[in-house]
């Protein structure tokens, strides 16, 4: 038994290719999908290897089971549209005798479009009956800016010329005029890495944007990438700092289209590893995790 707990959540991502359409049904709330597009989707899919299993859950699970271990407290998965639930994590944690929990979404950036929704799912779950300790937001925490820090270095040194692209998940534009504080908190991670780095020569850019019908933000990194070219880049690498591990959006929208896009203007592209379940990435989690329950941080 133990009084404290974490519940680490992240996106979700189906099994297997089957599972594909249930998941986005998820995502959309039962509204209807045209048969086209998930069509298209499950082509994704397969062309990724997903028929062989969720590389995305199989990260997730290594990264909860290394930070379990990091921080000598139990860390339940809760996924927001997938198995297992926030909601089942939460009932996980409490059976286990927890009365404070703590809530950290593997993403580090706040946005009432994305963070809130899994701080409104587990307080709904855990209903008063544990504390709840939610982080809204990491990305300036130092342990991360470390690891992208080295990693763009790692593909920088040496390497005149060379153009970093910060990326994130595009979001709907109007979030900015509602004074939400997505875009800021992406740029400003940006900036630490890129000073970590010791690169002055880097841009921002999007990707993965939805087809809803309203602008989103941009630029998106296709047209991005036909920017850079204009101005006379022809190396680039690409630093996703919205997101931690290999998704569906790293693997398709950046290694796939990216680098399709890039080869077509005669560009090199590429790319950080994510930091996925690496230990010093784990490390930073469980520093974020000791904070929150205001306990000294390991030696």
């Amino acid at each position: 038994m133990s009084e404290h707990a974490v519940v680490l959540m992240a996106y979700g991502s189906p099994e297997r290719l089957e599972d594909v359409p249930a998941y986005y049904a998820d995502i959309r709330g039962g509204r209807p999908i045209r048969p086209e597009l998930m069509e298209d989707l499950v082509a994704r899919y397969r062309a990724l290897g997903i028929d062989d299993g969720s590389p995305l859950n199989a990260i997730t699970e290594e990264t909860r089971a290394a930070l379990e271990q990091e921080l000598g407290l139990p860390v339940f998965t809760g996924m927001r549209h997938w198995q297992p639930r926030i909601a089942e994590a939460a009932e996980r944690a409490l059976a286990g005798g927890a009365t404070t929990v703590v809530g950290l979404v593997l993403a580090p950036h706040y946005s009432s479009m994305s963070i809130a929704k899994y701080r409104a799912l587990l307080e709904d779950a855990l209903a008063g009956r544990a504390e709840l300790r939610f982080v809204d937001s990491w990305g300036e925490e130092p342990g991360f800016i470390a690891v992208l820090s080295q990693r763009v270095n790692m593909l920088t040194q040496g390497h005149e010329g060379r153009h970093v692209v910060f990326t994130a998940h595009s979001l709907p534009e109007r979030i900015v005029a509602e004074g939400d504080p997505y875009r800021d908190q992406l740029l400003r991670t940006a900036e630490l890495v890129a000073a970590g780095a010791g690169v002055d020569d880097w841009s921002f850019s999007f990707q993965s944007e939805s087809a809803t019908g309203e602008p989103w933000l941009g630029p998106d990194i296709l047209d991005h990438l036909g920017a850079l070219h204009e101005r006379g880049v022809r190396d680039v690498v690409i630093c996703p700092v919205g997101f931690v591990a290999d998704h569906l959006e790293i693997r398709w929208d950046l290694d796939t289209e990216a680098v399709e896009r890039a080869a077509e203007l005669g560009m090199t592209l590429e790319r950080i590893e994510m930091p996925n379940a690496d230990p010093e990435f784990v490390r930073a989690l469980a520093g974020i995790v000791r904070r929150a329950l205001g306990v000294p941080s390991a030696a």
